[in-house]
């Protein structure tokens, strides 16, 4: 796409130009090209035309602007990836063989207030 988008840039720029070079020597070109007078219909025919190749220009960059960013996601998706395989490699999982016992905390009734406990010496 990339070469295509130039190639119609390319298109577009000559396009302009040729019709740029025409109107300045107009009194002179214009019989060469068959054209006496510029007539409306034929500036609008011209500028149809150039905007049809400007948008086909636009069109093409857009679609091979598209097409590297998609590329650019995967790459930065499968380095990601590999990223995440490197550190798992490298900071293996210690697995333990005691089960821990999650010790009460104390703060379990925190929202209740404790029951008041009497002591009393023996």
């Amino acid at each position: 796409m990339k070469t295509l988008a130039f190639y119609l840039q390319l298109v577009l720029l000559v396009f302009f130009l040729v019709f740029l070079v025409l109107f300045i020597f107009f009194d002179s070109l214009g019989t060469v090209v068959g054209m006496d007078q510029i007539s409306p219909d034929a500036m609008g025919k011209i500028f149809l035309t150039g905007f049809i190749l400007f948008l086909l220009s636009w069109a093409a960059s857009s679609l091979g602007l598209n097409n590297l960013r998609n590329r650019l996601r995967k790459m930065e998706a499968e380095l990601n990836s590999a990223k995440a395989k490197l550190y798992d490699l490298e900071h293996p999982k210690t697995v333990t063989s005691a089960k821990a016992v999650p010790q009460k905390n104390q703060d379990e009734n925190s929202g209740q207030i404790r029951p008041r406990q009497n002591f009393t010496e023996q």
